[in-house]
């Protein structure tokens, strides 16, 4: 049975998702790939503001495709997570609560997950064209200039996730 969640995700509800568990996410979540989180953790470190307020928020890795005639966006399937993380402990120390994407995460974002309180979830890779029909907004709202891999602002509806690693460490069996 799916569980429905509602993003923004506050640390509560990720405590309460357990690895393995369906989940139909809705509300708001932003696209960002590994340029976009490089530009994010360079800006940290030159002591400037974040483009977007992480707290609370989840990240879908992916670069979606332009938007065809009549579509919200393009085919939006998930990056390999891995890229990210180099960035990912960073950003969950700052409020991020919940990454999607595919593949396995380094331990150091593992442990970054069990000291804040995040949790990653899987996406299936090659359904992006499926998983672009529980978008029903998109919006660029920082680094345009890295076309389709700025940061975007989606709404979604019942968008089908898979909890692969729990705010506990505990993983997909």
């Amino acid at each position: 049975m799916d569980i429905k969640v509602k993003a923004p995700l506050t640390k509560i509800d990720a405590e309460k998702l357990k690895a393995g568990d369906s989940v139909l996410l809705s509300g708001i979540i932003y696209t960002a790939r590994d340029a976009a989180h490089k530009r994010m953790v360079d800006s940290l470190a030159n002591g400037e503001e974040l483009p977007i307020d992480i707290v609370n928020q989840v990240i879908y890795y992916a670069g979606p495709a332009p938007a065809k005639e009549g579509q919200v966006i393009g085919s939006c399937g998930p990056t390999t997570s891995g890229r990210m993380d180099a960035y990912a402990p960073l950003l969950i120390e700052k409020g991020l609560t919940g990454m999607i994407g595919k593949g396995e995460r380094l331990d150091s974002v593992v442990d970054a997950m069990k000291t804040y309180t995040a949790v990653y979830f899987g996406a299936i890779g090659g359904a992006g064209a499926l998983i672009s029909k529980c978008v029903k907004s998109a919006e660029v709202v920082a680094y345009d200039d890295l076309g389709t891999e700025a940061i975007r602002k989606l709404v979604v509806e019942d968008f089908p996730v898979i909890v692969v690693i729990d705010s506990k460490g505990n993983k997909i069996k």
